[in-house]
């Protein structure tokens, strides 16, 4: 079934408002942890290709914060969110208190390590508690792999099995600030949810897709 030609907007508006619900929990959980208000919405969510997945992240040579998880559960699947590099730096400076730590040190700080393995963890944790919610199925997720690296080379890591039966990706936009700073800028980060063929007539079906609309 191509799912593209069934969900109407009021199904990516459902979407929608759950990684809106999502994206509260995980302000609310990284506002405590960095001590300071921070503020994440949803302004977009869409299904897209795995080409334009990768175009929406600057492009397969674009280096970024990368964390890959398998989803587990009744509607198995891969999820990945993908951060620009100066936000990623700047959550390990606040979450180390070091506003001289530089990124390409993460693989041989272990503090920085924790911060970006708990970063993941808050982040995947909300959006998959907010969807289990919504769709009422038991969902959870691996333990985070994380990568500094080219938007292609994390992407094609999780894509190698899934490219030769599915073709799409929900994309959640997330967008960032930290409500302290005297000139406020947006972050864009995209969490990509890749369920499994199976999973996604499972997961649209919970939300009121049938084979049928």
């Amino acid at each position: 079934m191509n799912y593209m030609n069934t969900i109407s907007s009021v199904h990516l508006d459902i979407l929608k408002e759950i990684g809106n619900i999502g994206a509260g929990h995980a302000a609310t959980a990284l506002s405590t942890l960095l001590d300071k208000k921070i503020d994440m919405t949803v302004p977009d969510v869409k299904i897209v290709t795995f080409d334009e997945m990768m175009d929406m992240a600057g492009g397969p040579e674009n280096i970024v914060a990368g964390v890959f998880l398998r989803i587990e559960g009744e509607a198995p699947g891969s999820m990945f969110f993908l951060l620009p590099i100066e936000q990623a730096t700047a959550f390990i400076q606040d979450m180390l208190d070091d506003q001289h730590f530089d990124l390409q040190e993460w693989q041989t700080n272990e503090l920085a390590l924790s911060a970006l393995q708990e970063l993941g963890n808050i982040l995947s944790g909300s959006y998959l508690s907010s969807l289990s919610d919504f769709t009422k199925l038991s969902l959870y997720p691996s333990v985070p792999a994380l990568s500094i690296d080219m938007v292609g080379a994390i992407v094609s890591f999780g894509l190698v099995e899934l490219s030769q039966v599915s073709d799409y990706a929900i994309v959640i936009d997330t967008a960032f600030n930290e409500e302290q700073k005297m000139e406020k800028q947006e972050v864009r980060g995209h969490f990509f949810l890749l369920p499994d063929p199976d999973s996604f007539s499972i997961i649209f079906q919970a939300l009121g897709v049938s084979d049928h609309d």
